[in-house]
C-alpha cells in the first residue's frame, strides 16, 4: 500500500510526523515516500505542484497531506501561489467528494465558542463537491472593458448535472451509513446554476427512497449552524459553499485543529488532509495540534485501504487521549494537561495500546 506524504507548509511538517508516527505504529505494511507541494515545492522547483509530485502522487494508492500556503507567497504571481498546487492536485486526481466529518468529543464541548447544550453530541458529516464551480469555471480572470476602461473581474458558476449526481450519490450513501438524513445547499432563488443543482439532487434522490432529503439555502444554511447545528446529519454543498460552511463548522467542534478530512475520487483513492491550514504564526513552535491530521489517517485507513478496525483503534486512540485530559493550546482550557505536537503524538501512540 502506497502512500504519497506531503507535509507541505508552515505546521505541515510537523503535524505529518505526528500522523506518520501513528501510521507506523499500527505495524502495517504501507509504503510511504515525501513529497513537494505549495510553498516549499515552490522555494525549491519554482513550481507549487512539480512533475516529480505529480507522479508520486498519481503511482501511490492515497495521499497523506499537511497544509499548504502562507503569507510569503502572498506576492507570488497566482500561478505561483501554494494554492494552485492544491487545486492542481484535487483536479489531477479527479478528487471530486470531500468529506468532512464535524465531531464534537464531549471532552470539548466546552471549548466551542457556542453554548454546551447547542453543540454537545454534534455529529454532521458535510459533502462537498470539490473539483466544479467557481474554483474552476471558465471563463475567468481580470480584464479591462473596452467601453468604460474599468478592470472587471470575472469567475464562472458552472455544474454539469453529471458533476452534480456523482456527489450526491456519495452524500445519499453517507447517510445510508448514518443517521439517513441529506441536506441539500444551494441558492437556487437567484442562481440558476444551483437551480440546476437542486433539481439534479431530487431527481437523484428517486434512487434513494430510505433517505429522507430536505433542502436549505446557503445564507440560512450559514445561520441555522450556529443555531441549532444538530438539526444536521450530512450536508451536500457546491465547491465554493461547501468551502466556507465547513469552515464554519469546524468552530462548533472547538477548534479546526480537531477536523480531518478526505478527497476522494470514483474509486476511493483520496487525499487526506486537516481542515485548517498552514498556521505561519505558530509554525516551527511544537504548538500545533496534530489530532485533526491523525485523524485523516484514519479516514484513508477507513476509506482507501477499507481498514475500519485500524480506523477506530486510531479514533479510540484519540479519544482516550482526550479523556485523560491531554489539551493543545488551540483547546486547552483551565484543568487539562497543556501539551505540544509531539506530546500530543506521544499521548496517541501510548493510547493505542
Amino acid at each position: 500500500m502506497k502512500i504519497c506524504v506531503l507535509p507541505g507548509d508552515g505546521i505541515g511538517p510537523e503535524i505529518i510526523e505526528q500522523a506518520v508516527r501513528v501510521l507506523k505504529a499500527l505495524d502495517l505494511k504501507l509504503e510511504m515516500e515525501e513529497g513537494l507541494l505549495g510553498g516549499c515545492a515552490i522555494d525549491a522547483v519554482k513550481a507549487p505542484f512539480p512533475e516529480a509530485t505529480q507522479k508520486l502522487a498519481k503511482d501511490a494508492d492515497a495521499v497523506l497531506m499537511g497544509a499548504v500556503g502562507g503569507p510569503a507567497w502572498d506576492n507570488n504571481p497566482r500561478e505561483l501561489r501554494p494554492e494552485r498546487g492544491l487545486l492542481r492536485i484535487r483536479k489531477d486526481l479527479e478528487l471530486f467528494a470531500n468529506l468532512r466529518p464535524a465531531i464534537l468529543y464531549p471532552e470539548l464541548a466546552n471549548a466551542s465558542t457556542l453554548k454546551p447544550d447547542v453543540v454537545a453530541g454534534l455529529d454532521i458529516l458535510i459533502v462537498r463537491e470539490l473539483t466544479g464551480d467557481v474554483y474552476f469555471g471558465q471563463p475567468r480572470g481580470i480584464h479591462v472593458d473596452p467601453t468604460s476602461g474599468e478592470r472587471v473581474g470575472i469567475n464562472t458558476m458552472i455544474y454539469a448535472e453529471s458533476e452534480i449526481r456523482r456527489i450526491a450519490r456519495v452524500a445519499f450513501e453517507a447517510a445510508r451509513k448514518r443517521n439517513k438524513r441529506v441536506c441539500s445547499i444551494d441558492k437556487m432563488n437567484v442562481l440558476e446554476c444551483t437551480q440546476l443543482w437542486r433539481d439534479v439532487v431530487i431527481e437523484t434522490a428517486s434512487d434513494y427512497p430510505d433517505i429522507e432529503l430536505s433542502h436549505m439555502l446557503v445564507d440560512n444554511a450559514a445561520m441555522q449552524l450556529v443555531k441549532a447545528p444538530k438539526q444536521f446529519d450530512v450536508l451536500l454543498t457546491g465547491n465554493m459553499f461547501g468551502d466556507i460552511l465547513s469552515d464554519e463548522a469546524s468552530m462548533l467542534t472547538g477548534s479546526i485543529g480537531m477536523l480531518p478530512s478526505a478527497s476522494l475520487d470514483e474509486n476511493n483513492k483520496g487525499l487526506y488532509e486537516p481542515s485548517h491550514g498552514s498556521a505561519p504564526d505558530i509554525a516551527g513552535q511544537g504548538l500545533a495540534n496534530p489530532l485533526a491530521t491523525i485523524l485523516s489517517a484514519a479516514m484513508m485507513l477507513r476509506y482507501t485501504f477499507e481498514m475500519e478496525d485500524q480506523a477506530v483503534r486510531i479514533e479510540d486512540a484519540v479519544k482516550k487521549v482526550l479523556a485523560r485530559g491531554y489539551r493543545t493550546v488551540d483547546i486547552f482550557e483551565p484543568g487539562t494537561q497543556k501539551v505540544g505536537t509531539k506530546a500530543m503524538g506521544d499521548a496517541v501512540l501510548a493510547a493505542l495500546g
